[in-house]
């Protein structure tokens, strides 16, 4: 067994996940200090944020980036680190969006859920950013009703040229690629990705900056100053810019006016155990991410030192749980009986920014000042799907950013205080839905 990882920040800085503890470099960027000027100054520093901001100075744009806390703080550098084609809120994009696509909506959505893997593995493979990237994933059935949706999924995979990249496993097929008795069958996809998010980002941050990029650490952003001339200010300076991108997810209460009541956090947790040494193999031989078929469903996969990393549940109220590890061991120890009693070096949470039907928000506060924000638990790929579709829109190419904002959401009266219990409500829901099914 190899000794536990020490984290290499204060926990102040970051949350005390395994991500923090096994960084490959700290960032150390400046807080802003003064007036700057550019082309778009962007709010948040995580994978919304700085994937924009890649895309824009790949096309020559100067572009600053000002986060409140740490490159990678939020959702970023705390998720269970999954790439793969479950695009959020798919079955009610498509109903939107047919009024203004027609019949190509399918088309449009099905290469949409893959967008994120090629960016993702492009820019992994163009700047050389080490962050643990491997391909296999499971999507797992738990009961026969499941299995039938899977096998749908896999239908069309087959159909649209995936036959090399999915195959549909009964049962013992996978027992053959994972060590628990818990599945009766699975999709097993070559496409799908697992890394280190935190390593991913602060690499995409530095290649930003390799092209320009300004970064800002410890610079929350108080005001938007909109009109002919918009700017950002926060406690130390002001960044003048053309353009003004708000990509802050969950974690900002900015623009509250406007976006109040769109977009509502749900804690996640997760956690990681000690390195398993040799069972790590045994358990999950060919090194697969997995996650199940159910409305809340668990998900893990071993990290590069081999831990398990699992994550689970959701806390629907906006409250941190108090004990995660408490809570998730009894389904790990479902999972795999055995790693019973294994010990958790790491427990953290994880707040998504949960939209009402699911689809991600992008849309415009004034002419110059535009936002993109709501992954509901889908935010790998999505992220980088977005900055795309932003830094086309910020640079003059609005077809697939209209496309997105012509989209209706539900805007909750009251903000946080109906829209979290609306949520658990809605939740309790499905669960009980699932138990029926």
């Amino acid at each position: 067994m190899n000794a536990p990882v020490s984290p290499v920040v204060p926990a102040a800085e970051r949350a005390p996940s395994y991500y923090a503890a096994s960084l490959n470099q700290e960032t150390d960027y400046p807080t802003l200090q003064g007036e700057v000027s550019v082309d778009v100054v962007i709010i948040g520093g995580g994978f919304t944020g700085v994937a924009t901001a890649v895309e824009l100075a790949e096309r020559g744009l100067k572009v600053a980036i000002v986060e409140t806390h740490k490159i990678g703080w939020g959702a970023t550098g705390r998720n269970g680190g999954q790439v793969t084609g479950s695009l959020s809120g798919d079955a009610a994009m498509a109903k939107q969006m047919r009024k203004t696509l027609g019949e190509e909506v399918d088309d449009f959505i099905w290469h949409l859920r893959w967008r994120g893997h090629q960016i993702i593995k492009s820019r992994v493979e163009k700047y050389g950013i080490q962050c643990d990237l491997k391909h296999g994933h499971l999507h797992a059935a738990m009961k026969p009703v499941h299995m039938d949706e899977l096998k749908a999924s896999y239908e069309e995979a087959v159909r649209r040229g995936m036959g090399d990249e999915v195959s549909l496993l009964d049962g013992a097929g996978v027992r053959a690629h994972l060590a628990s008795d818990l599945y009766c069958g699975a999709i097993k996809n070559t496409r799908n990705m697992h890394l280190h998010p935190l390593n991913l980002c602060i690499g995409e941050a530095k290649a930003a900056e390799s092209l320009g990029a300004l970064i800002f650490e410890h610079s929350e952003v108080l005001d938007i100053i909109h009109g002919a001339n918009p700017a950002v200010v926060t406690a130390g300076g002001r960044i003048k810019a053309k353009q003004v991108l708000l990509a802050g997810d969950v974690y900002h209460k900015l623009e509250r006016k406007k976006l109040k009541g769109m977009i509502f956090p749900a804690m996640g947790g997760i956690v990681t155990s000690a390195p398993l040494g040799d069972l790590a193999k045994e358990l999950n031989p060919q090194d697969l991410a997995v996650y199940d078929c159910r409305f809340v469903l668990d998900y893990y996969r071993l990290t590069a030192d081999g831990r398990l990393l699992f994550g689970g549940g959701c806390n629907y109220s906006g409250r941190d749980s108090r004990d995660i590890a408490a809570e998730l061991r009894p389904c790990i120890e479902s999972t795999f009986p055995q790693l019973r009693g294994v010990q958790i070096d790491f427990q953290w949470s994880c707040a998504m920014g949960i939209v009402m039907n699911r689809i991600p928000q992008l849309g415009k506060l004034s002419d110059n000042v535009w936002y993109c924000q709501g992954y509901s638990g889908h935010g790998i790929a999505t992220t980088h799907i977005m900055g795309e579709i932003m830094a086309n829109a910020l640079t003059g190419s609005l077809g697939q950013f209209d496309t997105f904002a012509a989209c209706k959401h539900i805007k909750v009266p009251l903000g946080d205080q109906l829209g979290n219990p609306m949520l658990a409500a809605g939740m309790w829901y499905y669960q009980m839905l699932e138990k029926l099914r």
